[in-house]
């Protein structure tokens, strides 16, 4: 009889319980079309959107950008959705809200920026990302280069020992297509054993020129991606692995995938078929996507894969393989100079010359490669933090859970739960 007075309690709770979610669904959807509205006017501002035509704005033209416009409309929906916050009793609604109402804050920062009116980077970054990352002095960098040095022994430069490794295992040109499926196939393949992919999902890959990133995913909604790889400069062999996985299996396809059938189709949450770029879903997105490199081939898997498959596909000598890996690995130590130089060269301390110089003596980059990198900066300017303070992030949260190396299968369940709900870059601290 306990039991039947506690059960009709709760029952009787929820009838008299206002379902307030209606009108949360109303104040998301003023947050995708006010998305749309600016996208229109900044074309880097939605990376991605599959949701109803009849939520996109009329064309409208402006001499120059409303910024001041924009930001009248973006405060007076983050404060209905304060006043949402305040008011509402349950948790699943107050999280959600809290949720889209960061990426407001990361809307305003974004009309600021294209505006004209930037901040200090680390305020720019936490306005928009949600994070400040780490700063490192150049005695980081230094120690990790003396590592490098004494792996890489030998006559010439420690630059020129690394570059003529690394020549060796360049994908020739006219087999990077078949290179490159290959390995998507395979990561395809190592995602598939862990998540149900639709059977609808697909992709198209294309190589393209001229563009400040080397690869880029461009979702297109019902489980379709556009992916391109830009061959500016020579493709070597992890960069294979690396690009084609983050770009696709399990990055972005898989995380773009997982959220429009588990957030989109499956519960109507409407903001979710906007993606603004610049927004916390970015350091979620390519922090799980340079993370997911690992889930995907974890331990010595890369070598493996590409001494058994890949480097025969490409007609290329194994030899060297390992070693090449394992100095990828300290150079990898070299990450956060890109940050560096972001910082540097958005804060007004440091010239692109400078930042040039800095990339090529402390972050391994050629001097053509940077001068890309400072280009990309220019453009995407604190995003950069998004690939290896993201990363970190990923990696610390789900291997504090338990998803460490020797327990994949948990490391796999943590990460396609992370890709299949709202997660603030907060929620992995």
């Amino acid at each position: 009889m306990k039991n039947i007075l506690i059960l009709l309690m709760a029952l009787t709770a929820c009838q008299t319980q206002p379902n307030t979610k209606p009108a949360l669904d109303k104040l998301a959807t003023e947050y995708v079309k006010l998305g749309l509205e600016i996208g229109q006017q900044d074309a880097d501002f939605v990376d991605a959107y599959y949701g109803p035509d009849s939520l996109k704005p009329e064309v409208v033209e402006y001499e120059a950008f409303p910024k001041d416009e924009f930001l009248e409309k973006i405060i007076s929906l983050q404060n209905s959705f304060e006043g949402y916050i305040s008011s509402e009793k349950d948790s699943i609604n107050i999280k959600r809200a809290n949720y889209i109402s960061a990426q407001l804050n990361a809307y305003a920062e974004r009309v600021r920026i294209v505006g004209g009116e930037t901040s200090d980077f680390d305020v720019e970054s936490m306005a928009l990302f949600g994070v400040e990352a780490p700063h490192y002095d150049t005695a980081h960098f230094e120690k990790a280069i003396e590592k490098l040095e004494v792996f890489l022994h030998g006559e010439g430069t420690l630059q020129e020992r690394f570059q003529n490794l690394a020549s060796r295992f360049v994908i020739p040109v006219e087999k990077l297509d078949t290179v490159m499926k290959a390995a998507i196939a395979e990561a395809r393949k190592r995602t598939h054993e862990h998540y149900p992919i639709p059977e609808n999902e697909n992709f198209s890959l294309e190589f393209v020129n001229d563009k400040a990133w080397s690869g880029y995913n461009w979702y297109q909604g019902n489980f379709t991606s556009l992916i391109q790889i830009n061959t500016d400069f020579p493709i070597s062999i992890e960069r294979v692995i690396d690009v084609g996985s983050h770009e696709s299996y399990p990055g972005h396809h898989v995380f773009n995938m997982l959220l429009e059938e588990n957030l989109y189709n499956k519960q109507g949450l409407i903001e979710t078929s906007i993606y603004p770029l610049f927004s916390p879903q970015s350091l979620i997105a390519e922090g799980s996507a340079n993370y997911g490199i690992d889930v995907a081939f974890p331990g010595t898997d890369k070598i493996t894969f590409a001494k058994e498959v890949l480097l025969p596909l490409a007609g290329l000598d194994t030899t060297g393989i390992t070693k090449y890996f394992n100095a990828l690995e300290l150079v990898g130590e070299l990450n956060y100079a890109g940050n560096e130089v972001a910082r540097g060269v958005l804060n007004g301390t440091m010239t692109d010359r400078e930042g040039i110089d800095y990339l090529i003596k402390y972050g391994f980059y050629s001097p053509e490669k940077a001068k890309q990198r400072i280009a990309f900066t220019k453009k995407y300017r604190s995003y950069v933090i998004n690939y290896n303070y993201g990363k970190d992030l990923v990696k610390n949260y789900i291997e504090s859970k338990g998803g460490t190396a020797d327990n994949p299968q948990k490391r796999w369940e943590l990460f396609g739960e992370l890709l299949s709900n709202q997660v603030l870059p907060v929620d992995l601290k």
